[in-house]
């Protein structure tokens, strides 16, 4: 370690470097710069695969000016970043380069002549998860064959002035000790397995430093890999973070001058909490940080710094992705998490909410939002004119769910929205509410364009005011245009005014059964005991219910009345008394 530093030190000691060289690294810079931009919105619109080459087009033109000037722009890989003569070309943290580094890559080129298509298939790449089942990033480039982007691996291993019978003299000394250590007879082949550094430093004493090494052998079993999986995912839950937070929390209680050391501490802490998805501890952080800046005032910034972090787009992007297709082990954890951001995460929380195909998932991050929507409306009212149905449910739902007090002037404007799902959803939604202006709108929905949503309409509305909705169904029933609709929504608007339940409808009801038909209007008359029947079952009463009784038990009345009743009897006894009731009449 000790030589490490020295070595640094040494470097940054160098000669600045000149003008030319500092050109290029300036041109590298400007191309990873718009690299890692067009990898962060891609990731944002993964779907939107159409615009890939959009997101990437600055990020060409930037390798294409160096290759235009210098030729071939040759990188070199290492763990946390690209650098160019020493230099880093990344500003911030980002996963990209340890992907390639992981794999032996060591030097990335960018030969001229680069496409916009290589570059979107160099970025897929890049963005791919081998964790989660995608191939390795060598074999995707492999596979790929970009002839304007080359790739320099190190395989195997080897030592400056030294034979390869030396190496393998001194390899030797590597495997043998740790086969040593992992002779024994107890099936705890974890705690046998383990070496420290001191250890192996002592026993190799004089041993170079060997990268790339693979050791052959024996394969385990997969009963032996899954028992070795469970014991040290067991040991990271129960020991290793536990420990490793409380460590932490002993350090900040103890007095830390360097605020800039410890936020990024607790950065660091909170990334790899998120790889492991687990956010009941990061929710245990925040409760830390919540108790000790109400003592210490000075730690307040800490905790605004933390949860500004869990909130940023790509923290919750990733979250997005382990909730796109999987319910989360402990969803209220999740729920914690999100409610301790702040209102600029809200943006984000709707990209993520658009990528989430599981429903418990969607209802989860959509009671979150809801708190913001109270607040902060705008963003979640701009999307209720998105194109996409699902988009436009999650933001009434998200609206109506706040409480927001201008929510239905909101809605109203969705039921002009020509897509009959989302009206319907609307009204729905608006139908819920008890308010004066919730039944203005159902109203004014009675007259709307598609007769679908006259439909829900008429049957949402006398969940209101039964008096008033009496009245205004009659208008619609009594208007000459009546007779033209669909025999559906006839029936629909008898059932509606049924469902009023007053004197008025039942006594229509009665009236227009108890019509005798003669040769010149006994189709009309037909036609309308049908829709009396409708409208008796729909008032699903006991009053409604002797009233059907009595129809069929009228052996004048014709056969198609006579059927429908009976139908409709059998209907609303089993929806007053159950299926018991059907049971004992049988």
């Amino acid at each position: 370690m000790a030589q490490a530093q020295k070595a640094n030190a040494a470097a940054s000691g160098d000669a600045e470097l000149s003008p030319e060289n500092r050109e290029k690294v300036e041109l590298a810079k400007t191309f990873a710069f718009h690299l890692l931009k067009g990898i962060k919105q891609i990731g944002m619109y993964r779907h939107n695969e159409s615009r890939f080459p959009e997101f990437l087009a600055k990020a060409h033109e930037s390798v294409a000016a160096y290759n235009e000037k210098y030729g071939p722009l040759s990188v070199k890989v290492e763990q946390q970043n690209l650098t160019l003569h020493g230099e880093s070309l990344f500003t911030e943290d980002t996963p990209l380069p340890y992907k390639f580094f992981r794999d032996g890559i060591r030097q990335l080129i960018f030969r001229p002549g680069l496409t916009i298509e290589e570059l979107v298939t160099f970025t897929l790449i890049a963005l791919s998860e081998p964790e989660r089942g995608a191939e390795d990033v060598l074999a995707q480039l492999w596979r790929a064959s970009m002839e304007h982007v080359e790739y320099v691996v190190v395989e195997g291993f080897s030592m400056e002035n030294a034979t390869e019978e030396e190496v393998q003299v001194e390899v030797d000394k590597v495997v043998g000790y740790l086969y040593s250590r992992l002779q024994t007879n107890s099936d705890d082949y974890l705690r046998f397995a383990r070496v420290s550094a001191e250890d192996l430093e002592s026993k190799l004493d004089g041993v170079e430093q060997i990268r790339g090494l693979v050791v052959g052998g024996r394969h385990a079993t997969d009963e032996l890999k899954a028992k070795l999986q469970r014991e040290v995912m067991e040991e990271e839950n129960a020991r290793l973070f536990p420990k490793l937070v409380s460590a932490v929390f002993q350090v900040v209680e103890g007095g830390v001058e360097d605020a800039a050391l410890l936020e990024e501490i607790f950065v660091q802490l909170l990334d790899m909490l998120l790889i492991q998805d687990d956010f009941a501890t990061i929710n245990q952080i925040v409760l830390k940080l919540r108790a000790l800046s109400q003592r210490d005032e000075s730690l307040g910034k800490l905790l605004e710094t933390f949860l500004h972090k869990m909130g940023e787009e790509q923290r919750l992007m990733r979250m997005g992705e382990a909730l796109k297709t999987t319910r989360p082990k402990n969803p209220a954890d999740v729920t914690r998490y999100l409610q301790a951001l702040g209102k600029d995460a809200v943006i984000p929380l709707l990209a993520v909410l658009e990528t989430l195909e599981v429903q418990e998932n969607r209802a989860l991050l959509s009671d979150v939002l809801a708190t913001f929507a109270r607040e902060v409306p705008e963003p979640f009212v701009a999307r209720l004119m998105s194109d996409r149905p699902q988009t436009v449910r999650d933001m009434v739902y998200i609206l109506e769910k706040s409480n927001h007090p201008e929510r239905l002037k909101m809605f109203g404007q969705v039921l002009k929205s020509p897509n009959l799902v989302v009206k319907l959803e609307v009204l729905n939604i608006v139908g819920k509410g008890r308010t004066g202006e919730a039944r203005r709108m159902m109203v004014d929905a009675l007259t709307d364009s598609i007769s679908q949503v006259r439909m829900l309409a008429a049957k949402l509305l006398p969940e209101f005011d039964r008096d008033k909705a009496f009245a205004d169904l009659m208008r619609v029933v009594r208007d000459a245009a009546f007779e033209k609709k669909t025999p559906d929504e006839r029936a629909a608007f008898y059932s509606a005014v049924g469902a009023t339940g007053t004197p008025g409808a039942l006594a229509m009801m009665q009236q227009l059964l108890a019509v005798k038909p003669s040769l010149l209007n006994k189709k009309r008359v037909l036609d309308d005991k049908l829709l009396a029947i409708q409208g008796l079952a729909g008032a699903c009463s006991i009053q409604s219910y002797k009233m059907l009784q009595a129809v069929v038990e009228d052996k004048n009345q014709p056969l198609d009345v006579l059927t429908a009743a009976r139908k409709a009897m059998y209907q609303t006894r089993k929806t007053l008394f159950g299926e018991s009731a059907l049971t004992e009449e049988a």
